[in-house]
């Protein structure tokens, strides 16, 4: 359906399991990182974002869409 996208995550975030949910449903491939676990993932996602709170999807094209509610991602990915 659409080109891999990596989708940043925290455990026990709300938005990140409703945003995984949404994405999983429509079928779009997307390559999740936790970034909890991960110093240099977290710094990855901070340095994309400009900020800490997850989640935050970046498009292969590099689009960025950060703290986001999946209400969101209709508009974000036109669909």
């Amino acid at each position: 359906m659409m080109n891999s996208m990596k989708l940043y995550i925290k455990g026990g975030c709300p938005w990140c399991v409703m945003a995984e949910t949404w994405l999983d449903q429509r079928g779009v491939d997307y390559e999740a990182i936790e970034v909890l676990s991960d110093a240099t993932a977290f710094a990855e996602m901070k340095k994309i974002s400009g900020q800490s709170r997850a989640p935050v999807l970046v498009t292969a094209e590099g689009r960025i869409l950060s703290d986001f509610g999946p209400e969101e991602l209709p508009g974000f990915l036109g669909v």
